[in-house]
């Protein structure tokens, strides 16, 4: 082998390291479902592909599966749904969620919601500017914005959002939001 084919081994490696680098930090990453607090939407074990780049453009929405930093430890990401924009009321009775006084009528759900340590309610609650509300789909399971460790979870902490589960093969398929959120009219 000649020193200049070498080389370009090396270079070809150091370019495709700088690559997936940037692709990783800046565009799209793999993120493993740990645990059971997305039931029944996604499983332990599960794979998502968690793109970066839309929440730089535009405002997260209402449904989406979302991937961000937990507040406590910037370091473990928490994967949950994204239940109130900046400026909603959130407001759980009964076993049902409330966003702007639209009762929630959600299939997706693993039972119903109650507030924080299965406590009747929960607020009404204004989520406030430059934050949001997010819930896992198990929520008898799942520590999210209920919880003051979590609580209202900020723009920055937002890593991004789900688009589709990739592994298991068998189980490919696209993440889109839950039609019920269409129905709920801002509260600005």
């Amino acid at each position: 082998m000649e020193k200049s084919e070498i080389r370009e081994y090396i270079e070809a490696l150091i370019i495709s390291v700088v690559l997936a680098f940037f692709i990783i930090t800046f565009i799209a990453q793999s993120f493993l479902v740990d645990g059971s607090s997305m039931e029944p939407s996604f499983h332990d074990g599960q794979r998502l592909m968690v793109e970066k780049v839309s929440y730089r453009f535009s405002a997260p929405r209402r449904g989406d599966v979302v991937v961000f930093k937990y507040p406590g430890d910037q370091r473990r990401k928490f994967i949950k749904r994204l239940i109130g924009i900046p400026g909603d009321e959130i407001f759980i009775k009964n076993g049902f969620l409330h966003v702007n006084g639209v009762r929630m009528e959600e299939d997706f759900i693993n039972g119903p919601t109650y507030g924080a340590y299965s406590a009747p309610s929960y607020g009404p609650v204004q989520v406030p500017e430059g934050h949001y509300f997010m819930l896992g789909d198990n929520r008898r399971n799942s520590d999210d914005s209920r919880y003051p460790d979590v609580g209202f979870v900020p723009k920055k902490n937002l890593v991004g959002r789900a688009l589709f589960l990739y592994w298991p093969l068998n189980q490919i398929s696209i993440i889109k939001p839950p039609p019920i959120f269409e129905r709920i009219e801002s509260n600005r």
